[in-house]
C-alpha cells in the first residue's frame, strides 16, 4: 500500500509541477463583463488564441503570469482553422514548448488561465489521434485530435500537453461540442502567414449552399441522394459568372461528392484560386455540368 501510495504521490507532484511550469506559457485574455479566454504565448510577442472564442474587436487586455496587464492588438484571424494571432505590445518572455504527437490512450494535460495570472489544469486522455481533416469553413487541420476531458470556455485556447510535457497543440471546442485540439503543427504553419498577412486566402465561388436530397425521380441519373443546393449567388461571383443560378443543385466538385461542405472543401484552399473546376450539378430537372474559376475570397 506505502509504495501504491508513493506512485500516486509521485503522479500527483508530476501533474502539478508540469502545471506551475505552464504559468508563463498561457495568459488570460479579458473579454467583457469580467469574463475571460485563454491564450497561448507561442513566440516572444506573440500569442495564440481560438479564433472562434474572440470578439470581431482589435484589441484585448492580457493577464500575464503573476497578474501583469499587457495590451495586445490582433495581428490576423483565420476562422477556418480557428486560430487567431495577438501582438503584445509590451515585453514577454517565449517559453520553452516542446511540439509533441497525440497518441489514442494518452495522458492530455490542459491548461488555461485563472483570469489573474494563475492557470487552471484539466486531465484527460487522447481519445483519438486520427488523420488530417477538413473544417466546416475549408482549413486544412494536420491531425483530428478529439480529447476526453471537460473544459471551461474559459480555458479555451490554452496548450494542451503530453506526460513528458510536450505541446501537442491547442484547446477548442469542435464539432458537436467535442472538446479538441488544434495541432501544434497547424499552429507552425498557420502563425507565420497570419503573422504576414493577417488572413489565409481561400478559394471562393460566391455561393451560399444548403444540404438538400436528390429528388427521387433524379437519384437514378444523379448517382447520389443528397447534394448542395444553391440558395443565393453573389453578383459577379465566380459562380454567377459561370451561369450558375439560385436554386441548382451541386453534385460534385472536380468528382468529389457534394453531400456536405465539408465534403469538398478541401477543392478551395489557397492553391485553388484562379484554377478551373467542373462542377456537376442538377437545374430543371436534368444532370448537367459547369465549369467556373474559383476566386479569391475576400477578407470577412
Amino acid at each position: 500500500m506505502s509504495d501504491q501510495a508513493d506512485l500516486l504521490g509521485q503522479f500527483s507532484n508530476a501533474l502539478a509541477a508540469r502545471a506551475e511550469a505552464a504559468k508563463n506559457a498561457v495568459v488570460g485574455i479579458r473579454l467583457a463583463h469580467e469574463r475571460h479566454v485563454t491564450g497561448m504565448v507561442w513566440r516572444s510577442g506573440i500569442v495564440v488564441a481560438s479564433e472562434q472564442a474572440l470578439p470581431k474587436k482589435d484589441e484585448f487586455e492580457l493577464v500575464a503570469s503573476g497578474g501583469a496587464i499587457l495590451t495586445a492588438s490582433i495581428a490576423g484571424r483565420d476562422p477556418s482553422t480557428n486560430i487567431a494571432i495577438l501582438k503584445v505590445a509590451d515585453s514577454i518572455p517565449s517559453p520553452a514548448i516542446a511540439a509533441g504527437e497525440a497518441r489514442t490512450g494518452a495522458i492530455a494535460l490542459a491548461i488555461g488561465s485563472d483570469g489573474a495570472g494563475g492557470v487552471s489544469a484539466r486531465l484527460g486522455l487522447v481519445n483519438l489521434a486520427g488523420p488530417e481533416w477538413h473544417s466546416s469553413r475549408g482549413g486544412v487541420i494536420d491531425r483530428r485530435i478529439v480529447l476526453d476531458l471537460r473544459l471551461a470556455r474559459r480555458e479555451e485556447g490554452g496548450p494542451v500537453f503530453d506526460a513528458a510535457g510536450a505541446c501537442v497543440g491547442m484547446s477548442t471546442f469542435g464539432p458537436r461540442g467535442q472538446v479538441i485540439a488544434i495541432p501544434t503543427a497547424t499552429i507552425e504553419r498557420v502563425v507565420p502567414q497570419l503573422a504576414k498577412d493577417g488572413r489565409i486566402a481561400r478559394g471562393w465561388l460566391g455561393v451560399a449552399l444548403q444540404a438538400v436530397a436528390v429528388p427521387d425521380a433524379l437519384r437514378e441519373s444523379a448517382d447520389q441522394s443528397s447534394g448542395l443546393m444553391v440558395m443565393s449567388v453573389v453578383d459577379n461571383g465566380p459562380a454567377a459568372q459561370s451561369g450558375i443560378v439560385a436554386g441548382d443543385i451541386i453534385l460534385s466538385v472536380d468528382g468529389t461528392p457534394a453531400h456536405r461542405f465539408r465534403k469538398i472543401a478541401r477543392h478551395f484552399g489557397a492553391d485553388s484560386i484562379g484554377r478551373r473546376a467542373e462542377l456537376r450539378l442538377i437545374r430543371s430537372g436534368a444532370v448537367t455540368t459547369v465549369q467556373t474559376t474559383i476566386a479569391q475570397r475576400d477578407a470577412e
